[in-house]
């Protein structure tokens, strides 16, 4: 059972596909397959998660797009990683958070937009969890930055390019 946007009770997350994984199927406008449409976490106190999120992910090129009562969405208009759902591909619920808390990597175009999302995240009161640099465990040019947010989900900004 999973929560979807605007959902008062889960429901079967088969009723959320749009086509299974390797069928054919739906696509994107731009012809390729994406795995994941989009993502949603509970927070515990939803304006305060909402105006977190809003700062520490503007650097990455989010914005509010749907503000609801219950749920908020943020994306990325348009250009590079522009999210196809125009309600956007992060979401947030109001509810109660239940272990074990996600990690979630966003993509980041350049190492000084990690280091714009750690000082952002930073501000809005977020807590840190790994100091923007490189993790050469993973490979050369692997450049991020780690938050904690205020309900203590584990957020990352991650660059792969070489400076």
């Amino acid at each position: 059972m999973i929560w979807a946007r605007g959902d008062v009770e889960p429901r079967p997350a088969s009723a959320l596909c749009r086509a299974s994984i390797g069928a054919p199927g739906w696509r994107e406008p731009d012809g390729e397959r994406r795995l994941l449409d989009h993502i949603g976490i509970t927070v515990s106190d939803l304006a305060r998660s909402r105006d977190f999120y809003a700062t520490a992910l503007a650097p990455l090129g989010y914005a509010v797009m749907k503000d609801g009562a219950a749920s908020v969405g943020f994306g990325v208009a348009g250009g590079e990683g522009r999210s196809l759902d125009p309600g956007g591909d992060f979401w947030i619920t109001q509810g109660t958070p239940r272990p074990p808390l996600a990690h979630f990597a966003f993509s980041a175009s350049t190492r000084e937009a990690v280091d714009a999302f750690f000082e952002a995240a930073l501000k809005a009161g977020g807590v840190d969890n790994g100091r923007p640099g490189l993790r050469l465990r993973y490979h050369p040019n692997y450049y991020a930055a780690f938050i904690l947010d205020p309900d203590g989900y584990n957020l990352e900004a991650v660059c792969h390019s070489a400076p």
